[in-house]
């Protein structure tokens, strides 16, 4: 994890209700270390400083990156479905493969911070509660069968987006999903080996307290694997690449009616195994 403490981010471990403060100058740094990293933490942990967890402000876990967020596009089939006849015109055929786009590194956002709004930009605020999970070891056209031994670890995000900005510019998604200050991130990653079968991790989305997604990563059209091997075919991921997995069915904008964000909603992202992201809207100039 990562928590802002006496003043300044610390890389982090969570040990019960205490944070255990880590050296490294961030968690960044410890992911780049690969396996050596993850021992040198547990060699540190004996020593390490510990300050109450609900003395610290949780960040998001990743907060250096080299290149933009990598996301995944129409990954559970349910979604994809649900939206047909309201993508205004810019319907496409049931892809055969996974569907990548990014987002600008800038909309990052804490586990438990106001995630920005601005009616100025958008009138169509919508909510995608999404595993994410971070490349822990450099690799190119990567086979499935060893995809997951890049995986470091296992985190939360809300890919937060603008409907009416996706259909503007052209049905592609890098504008309508790279407003500032837009995507919750965290609270924590859980590593790989901790978690196990990343296909086994119950997603859920609650909108002022009501349950708008609820879903298992078993319904993914492309489990964890394919999506690391078909993303690195020919393009190097390298560690502390971030990469969301997809949303499933839900979301507001394809409901009757449609389901919008508003300022002073409260969104929570949450799973059986990843923990809980809590955010909510407040009003920003952002235009």
């Amino acid at each position: 994890m990562t928590v802002e403490h006496a003043g300044r981010e610390r890389p982090g471990v969570l040990d019960g209700t205490d944070v255990a403060l880590l050296a490294a100058a961030d968690l960044v740094a410890v992911i780049e270390a690969g396996p050596a990293g993850l021992d040198a933490v547990r060699n540190e942990l004996p020593r390490a400083g510990r300050v109450p967890l609900d003395d610290v402000r949780l960040c998001a876990p990743v907060r250096r990156f080299r290149r933009d967020v990598l996301c995944t596009g129409w990954n559970y089939w349910d979604h994809f479905e649900e939206s047909k006849g309201k993508r205004d015109g810019q319907d496409v055929d049931r892809p055969e493969h996974p569907t990548f786009f990014t987002k600008g590194p800038d909309v990052v956002i804490g586990p438990y911070d106001d995630i920005a709004y601005d009616p100025a930009i958008s009138q169509k605020w919508d909510y995608e509660a999404e595993v994410a999970l971070v490349i822990g070891k450099t690799g190119r056209s990567i086979p499935v069968a060893d995809a997951l031994d890049h995986v470091w670890g296992y985190t939360l995000a809300n890919d937060v987006s603008q409907r009416d900005l996706q259909r503007r510019h052209g049905g592609q998604w890098l504008k309508g999903k790279s407003i500032d200050d837009t995507m919750p991130l965290g609270p924590w990653i859980v590593t790989a080996d901790e978690l196990g079968d990343p296909q086994d991790v119950r997603l859920q989305c609650l909108l002022n307290g009501e349950v708008m997604q609820d879903a298992s990563t078993r319904q993914m059209a492309y489990d964890v694997a394919t999506l690391i091997s078909e993303l690195s075919f020919g393009m190097t991921l390298r560690p502390g690449d971030l990469l969301l997995t997809g949303t499933p069915a839900g979301i507001g904008n394809a409901r009757e009616p449609q389901v919008f964000l508003r300022e002073g909603d409260e969104v929570i992202t949450r799973s059986d195994k990843l923990g809980e992201l809590r955010n909510v809207l407040v009003r920003r100039e952002l235009a």
